[in-house]
């Protein structure tokens, strides 16, 4: 058992026996070029003998284990209290004989950096970036195992064990390592990213830079000199003033000095410096295969490394064979789902949709390079996209501004089609009877499909599951007459909302006309749940039942209580025609309300005491008759107009077309995610035979292969289960991520920006979706299963899709970060006369819960009136 190694014996796959930044360490210094202070790694095995045997730790670390990330207050004690066992702790003494022995070869009489090097630090999918513990300048035998000490109970310091947690790491698991290294006094020091750290972009390198040692920098002592390298030219340098320095003390440890007035603004590195240095991160960027944070220091006109980490901030980009430039716009942030996706729904979808999709991070983009390689089909691309989500809109636009980035064809060359989002459909009469036809077409095809999947099992169930997607489902999804309807709907809305604001200066004006309109299968949804309030309502023995469950077997113990088997016929009912829905449907793993129906148990109490008996039938009728009255009272002001009745007798036949049609808008949706939850069911259980027979450790590793994976699985009974488990901790590093809605093959996201005048002092830039300006108490919610709100409450969350209508029922407004005048949001405030505001960027960061808000649903703007 080795208790210590040196650099020169430490390679990269070593993070178990001495810790990600040990391991580093190891391999930057095999790298030609490179200069890494010499030093060794006291091992994970030099801990772990330290630390066996104490009971109390293991006590604590359980008790650890089962802590939230937000509760601060019991973190801090225990934290503090294992930090306290572990540094009281005595060094064995072969533990410390063998740091001594290494000590001295290197040279007792030289001063160190001792550096903690936990094994979840520096990874691929975690940096732990300051998480744990540095000293500086340590001088002496006795210091250097005291520091070692110290370092091993930083891995108990609130902010590494609050990371952990944070990120799934499991806190017994975790070991230490310390870093013991020569000590550079350094001229300057700072940090070098491979990569753009504001933009991504994987072509600029990005050089932060102070006087004196890195510690003035990383805890936020100066402001750095910064300098940005493209192509071996410096594009950009920011000389900043300097004020102090921090430097080694001759008798250990550091202090901080002044810096002399006529030094403060000089630059700290000269620009063949600069460019050394870029090209010094290169080669490291190359050796280690990914963009790397690197912290250097310059002793004399020579540069050192000290650390080097994997970037992990930065959101992958998708694959491309052709080593072209390729522009991607998201998915998800049109189809209401920012989330990471699993393989198997990432798979799913690509299968269902007709667009060209990559994926990346957990998430799907479409590649829109060939259009945007046309200038006219591209600007047109950016317009439309503008119109319903102008964030995308002007991120688009930002890309194509450049004029260089994409190489430009003639348009009959670019290979895109001439509309930016296809053939525009024929026109179509104004006749319920289409829409009526398209959804009996749907439910007959689901129906069939259900009788044929049968009991087939095996290849012969994937066979099956294909085809359909490949044959019927996208038969059904894009019939034309169905997308037919669904234009008719918006170019009846665009023309309504232009004609009426040129003529009676109405803004958005459709959101009032298009209130309670026939046939959503959406909002007809939130109305269904509250008609589940009214047959539960009565009995408060069920109702109180309701409020302690803590699991989704609730629905068997409600025949224990005065009307609970009523209770349970309601919402058996509710669920046999909603609960294929589910947060993020578009991803077929994820759970649906069949398989989870507590997440609806918080919404049902909140309609019992919210509202009183009727309240779905009187929901509906309200804004029937506003709806209504609204339409007559345009149709007055018309035929008061010159050439009046005219106008008028357009627009009411208008009004009805948008009436009759726009409920379809949310109906292919609802027939696909049916569609899903019948293939799904079918999946599980096959993977509920393989891991019967072995081949799975449980049913839910299909949802981390894709459909061809899982197909050749099923067919050959053979899984690679490292390859299951790359994936999930992939999939958990992807949550952390913030999805671009522009990404290029640069690596560079794009997320847009508001070009607006208009706005009061503080507003947040959005844009209008459902007209009307509403006052009340945010609630910033982020989990529909943890919604608490109140009549007259304004709902603050990321995104919503179809899942979060039952809410709409209770709300006085809406405020999203994510979404476009299409949206099901959007579609459904409009619908229930809620004002509404989306794409707000940052909404649940800005506004916090409880704060009083102005949102302006006409104009497009959220105001933060007081504090919570």
């Amino acid at each position: 058992m080795a208790y210590v190694l040196g650099f020169g014996e430490i390679g990269r796959t070593q993070i178990a026996i001495v810790g990600g930044k040990g391991a580093n360490l190891g391999e930057l210094s095999r790298i030609d070029g490179v200069e890494v202070p010499d030093g060794f790694c006291v091992t994970t095995d030099a801990f772990a003998r330290t630390v066996a045997g104490v009971s109390s730790l293991d006590d604590r670390l359980d008790e650890l284990s089962r802590l939230e990330p937000g509760d601060r207050s019991a973190i801090s004690v225990l934290s503090a209290q294992l930090r306290r066992t572990v540094e009281e702790l005595v060094v064995p003494m072969e533990v410390a004989e063998a740091i001594l022995a290494a000590h001295a070869r290197l040279g007792i009489d030289g001063a160190y950096a001792v550096r903690s090097s936990a094994t979840a630090e520096d990874l691929p999918t975690a940096s732990f970036a300051g998480q744990q513990d540095t000293f500086l300048n340590v001088i002496g035998s006795a210091a250097i195992l005291e520091q070692v000490r110290r370092c091993w109970g930083s891995l108990f310091t609130e902010r590494a064990v609050t990371y952990r947690l944070r990120n799934g790491f499991d806190q017994k698991k975790i070991q230490m390592g310390v870093v013991v290294q020569r000590m550079v006094y350094a001229r300057a020091a700072g940090i070098l990213m491979t990569a753009d750290p504001v933009t991504s972009d994987r072509t600029v390198v990005s050089i932060d830079a102070g006087f004196g040692l890195g510690e003035a920098l990383v805890s936020g002592l100066v402001n750095a000199d910064v300098y940005q390298v493209r192509d071996d030219h410096i594009t950009g340098k920011t000389i900043a003033t300097k004020k102090v320095v921090v430097e080694s003390v001759p008798t250990g440890g550091t202090q901080v000095s002044e810096i002399a007035r006529e030094r403060r603004n000089e630059p700290v590195l000269s620009d063949t410096e600069v460019l050394r240095l870029a090209q010094l991160g290169r080669r490291i960027e190359a050796h280690f295969g990914s963009p790397q944070d690197i912290e250097w220091c310059a002793d004399g006109d020579d540069f050192r490394i000290v650390q080097s980490r994997p970037i992990t901030t930065l959101f992958p980009i998708p694959v491309a064979a052709d080593g072209e430039n390729h522009v991607y716009v998201s998915v998800g942030h049109q189809q209401m789902m920012t989330d990471a996706m699993k393989p198997l729904g990432i798979s799913v979808w690509q299968l269902t949709s007709n667009a060209p999709m990559r994926d990346a991070g957990g998430r799907l983009f479409v590649d829109v390079t060939a259009m945007v390689s046309s200038p006219a089909k591209g600007a047109a691309l950016a317009a439309g996209l503008g119109k319903s989500d102008p964030l995308m809109g002007d991120a688009l636009r930002t890309v194509l501004d450049r004029g260089d980035f994409v190489r430009q064809v003639p348009e009959e060359d670019s290979g895109a089609p001439a509309a930016p989002f296809g053939t525009a459909p024929a026109p179509i009469e104004t006749d319920p009877a289409i829409v009526t036809e398209l959804i009996a077409a749907s439910e007959t095809s689901l129906a069939a499909m259900k009788r044929d999947i049968g009991d087939l099992s095996g290849a012969a169930l994937l066979d099956f599951i294909r085809s359909d997607i490949q044959e019927e489902l996208r038969r059904v999804l894009f019939a034309p007459r169905g997308l037919q309807v669904i234009m008719a709907a918006m170019e009846a809305t665009e023309w309504l909302n232009e004609r009426l604001r040129e003529w009676l200066g109405e803004k958005n004006a459709a959101d009032a006309l298009t209130q309670s309109i026939p046939g959503n299968v959406t909002s007809e949804m939130g109305l269904a749940l509250l008609d589940v309030a009214d047959v539960i309502r009565p009995h408060p023995e069920v109702v109180a039942y309701l409020e302690r469950i803590e699991d989704d077997d609730f629905l068997v113990g409600l025949a224990d209580y005065p009307g609970g088997d009523e209770a349970r016929a309601v919402i058996e009912d509710f669920l046999e025609t909603y609960g294929m829905r589910c947060t993020g449907e578009i991803d077929i793993t994820r759970p649906r309300w069949s398989e989870s129906p507590a997440t609806l148990v918080p919404t049902i109490l909140g309609n019992i005491k919210n509202f009183g008996p009727g309240a779905g039938s009187r929901c509906f009728e309200e804004g029937l008759r506003d709806a209504e009255q609204k339409a007559q009272q345009i149709l007055r002001r018309l035929r008061a107009l010159p050439d009046g009745e005219g106008k008028a007798v357009e627009t009411e036949r208008m009004i009805e077309r948008v009436r009759i049609f726009s409920g379809y808008r949310e109906y292919p949706k609802y027939g696909m995610v049916s569609r899903y939850f019948v293939y799904k069911q079918a999946l599980i259980c096959e993977a509920e035979r393989l891991v019967r027979s072995g081949v799975l450790r449980e049913s839910d590793d299909i949802f981390s292969l894709r459909f061809d994976e899982l197909h050749e699985v099923v067919r050959t009974h053979r899984a690679d289960q490292d390859l299951v488990d790359a994936r999930k901790d992939a999939f958990r590093f992807y949550e952390s991520l913030a999805a671009p809605r522009v990404l290029t093959s640069d690596g560079e996201a794009l997320t847009g920006a508001y070009r607006r005048e208009d706005l009061p002092t503080g507003a947040l830039p959005g844009l209008a979706v459902s007209a009307g300006t509403i006052e009340g108490r945010a609630r910033v919610i982020a989990d529909i299963a943890q919604a608490d709100l109140e009549s007259g409450d304004i709902l603050v969350t990321a995104y919503t899709d179809p899942s979060w209508t039952p809410l709409f029922v209770g709300i006085a407004g809406l405020v999203t970060e994510v979404g476009g005048l299409m949206t099901h949001g959007a579609v459904i405030a409009r619908e229930y006369g809620l004002p509404a505001v989306v794409g707000v960027e940052h909404a649940t960061e800005l506004i916090r819960d409880g704060q009083r808000i102005r949102v302006n649903g006409t104009d497009g703007f959220v105001e933060i009136l007081s504090q919570p």
